[in-house]
């Protein structure tokens, strides 16, 4: 088990008085538990927690070596990305992509200390119209540039014919259903967050709000083998594994590029292949994509509602 520390420790790690650590708990999302009646701090989440709330984050030193045929990419996991990454490797054998799972912020570092050339993204700002933008200019010093990658359908993942008959996330507080969730520094994460903040529900008292999996398709496993009753998921996941969606929104899933490294080979061939027949054809192989500005340059905009649905 990972190790748990008391609110006095936190309070001396944060340099703050008690009553703060409480604060912060209700107002910044510190990750805390109370599961033995007290509250209990795990170390690894509240570093984490710091970093991801640190500002001017001292730039690396390393530069990503000049590129040769491997591109990397990190991020938010996707299955049509995943999907996507196969058919470059196959197309383009002098070449070799790879992912690093790391959630939508864990990418944005990544980008940030130079180690990968792509970082994929989902951040839904605080207007709730835009996705990415106000996270890049935080966490980088220089605007990368955004491409649509494509749009995706969030929502809660249930249980093929719905037998707890659940209608959204206020059904998430009825006694006796059980969550799994996705981990901090998530697109998913952070929706889910907001989403049980406008319904009023203390998620430390949701039963597996703490159950985190680092990847969409063994969230939907978590509910399709009755590990958990609901949990934030994607659509093609649940179309995937015929399971029940409740869908919250449509959400643009983009690609974070520092501009020094836009024009390498190997990223304009993986963002070319975006407007390319095998691409497309895979997108329609689930439900819940949207492809009609895949591979398009993304700028903000702040009147417009991004909601599809």
């Amino acid at each position: 088990m990972k190790e748990l520390i008391s609110t006095k420790a936190v309070a001396e790690v944060l340099g703050v008085n008690e009553k703060m650590v409480y604060a912060l708990i209700t107002e910044k999302g510190l990750p805390a538990t109370k599961i033995t009646g007290k509250w209990l701090f795990p170390r690894h989440l509240v570093e984490q927690w710091i970093e991801n709330n640190t500002q001017n984050y001292p730039e690396s030193r390393e530069i990503l070596p000049p590129y040769h045929g491997l591109l990397i990419i990190t991020g938010s996991n996707d299955l049509l990305l995943d999907k996507t990454i196969s058919i470059f490797n196959s197309l383009y054998p002098e070449h070799v992509a790879v992912f690093g799972n790391l959630g939508s912020m864990g990418g944005l570092k990544a980008l940030r200390r130079n180690l990968c050339h792509i970082a994929s993204s989902h951040l839904l700002q605080e207007n709730e119209n835009d996705y990415n933008f106000q996270f890049a200019s935080t966490e980088l010093e220089n605007m990368p540039a955004i491409h649509n990658f494509c749009r995706r359908e969030q929502g809660l993942v249930v249980q093929k014919g719905n037998p707890k008959n659940l209608t959204g996330i206020p059904d998430l507080a009825q006694q006796g259903i059980r969550v799994a969730n996705r981990p901090l520094g998530t697109g998913t994460r952070l929706l889910f967050d907001r989403e049980l903040k406008k319904a009023g529900i203390d998620s430390e008292k949701l039963d597996g709000y703490r159950n985190e999996i680092a990847k969409h398709l063994d969230v939907g496993i978590e509910v399709l083998t009755e590990r958990a009753d609901a949990a934030p998921c994607i659509r093609p996941v649940a179309s995937l594994l015929g399971l029940d969606f409740i869908s919250l929104r449509w959400e643009r899933y983009d690609l974070l590029i520092q501009k020094e490294r836009f024009f390498d080979k190997g990223v304009q061939l993986f963002l070319g292949l975006l407007h390319e027949k095998p691409f497309l054809d895979a997108a329609k192989q689930y439900e819940g994509y949207d492809t009609s500005i895949s591979g398009k340059m993304v700028f903000p905009h702040e009147n417009q509602n991004d909601d599809k649905a």
